[in-house]
């Protein structure tokens, strides 16, 4: 009985390249690799008309599906406002003095108030709210160190508002600072240095700096006079979201 004749491996052919005496082969791509990549060529071709993909001039083209990250994002907010509509709305017909702080209602307020003062309120006054370039109100304090106080009375003077909260400076007399601080400060801050709330001068006993608490930083600020603007927000938040950060900016300082 004669052997069955075995076919001959087709010899693979070179791409030409040879280096080191190593030829590189010309073998074919496997059929499903091949299968592979036309799918992909047209699943692009497809979803590049399904979705948006194509920029133009003003643009981009929008697909037949009408798809939209920006919509679905959209609808996402749209979804938590419909939710949360019924706390807005009795936040905002609700007087904050009576708003029981073990309820439902104050811990949303609270939780609200800190989303609205991340995006809009900590670019000045920092993310704990201790501050940082802005002022809590439309509030101008004079610049002494321009034709008011020489410089040794400022440095009396930072000295003895450091010590109202029981810090010593390196420079100055805190006694004769006592004295310059009656004659130009007191209106303000009131004698004893908690200040007048009704003007916005802060309290200078209480240990919160809005501009720094070291010796350099109160001096600057006694001698150029810090002025800031605080913007009225009535007409980017709602009433609810105003309520909602000022409980939340009161609680930051224990309700006082």
């Amino acid at each position: 009985m004669s052997k069955k004749p075995v076919k001959k491996k087709k010899e693979v052919q070179t791409t030409g390249h040879e280096w080191d005496g190593i030829q590189e082969l010309n073998n074919p791509l496997p059929r499903w690799w091949v299968w592979v990549f036309y799918t992909t060529i047209v699943w692009a071709a497809i979803y590049s008309v399904a979705y948006p993909a194509w920029p133009l001039v003003s643009g981009a083209t929008e697909g037949f599906l009408g798809f939209s990250t920006r919509g679905q994002v959209a609808a996402e907010i749209k979804r938590f406002e419909d939710m949360n509509a019924p706390l807005n709305a009795e936040l905002a017909e609700a007087d904050l003095a009576t708003i029981d702080k073990d309820s439902g209602l104050y811990n949303f307020a609270i939780q609200s108030g800190r989303a609205t003062f991340a995006t809009w309120c900590s670019q000045c006054h920092g993310s704990g709210a201790n501050g940082a370039e802005g002022y809590t109100r439309f509030s101008e304090m004079p610049a002494f160190g321009e034709d008011y106080l020489e410089d040794e009375e400022i440095a009396n003077v930072v000295a003895y508002v450091m010590s109202l909260s029981d810090m010593t400076a390196k420079n100055g007399d805190a006694a004769a600072g006592a004295e310059v601080f009656a004659d130009n400060c007191a209106s303000c801050h009131m004698d004893d240095g908690t200040g007048d709330r009704e003007q916005g001068a802060p309290n200078l006993s209480d240990f919160i700096w809005l501009y720094g608490d070291d010796e350099a930083a109160i001096t600057s600020i006694v001698s150029e006079g810090p002025y800031g603007v605080m913007p009225a927000w009535s007409a980017k938040l709602t009433e609810s979201q105003i309520k909602a950060v000022s409980l939340y900016v009161h609680q930051l300082g224990g309700g006082e």
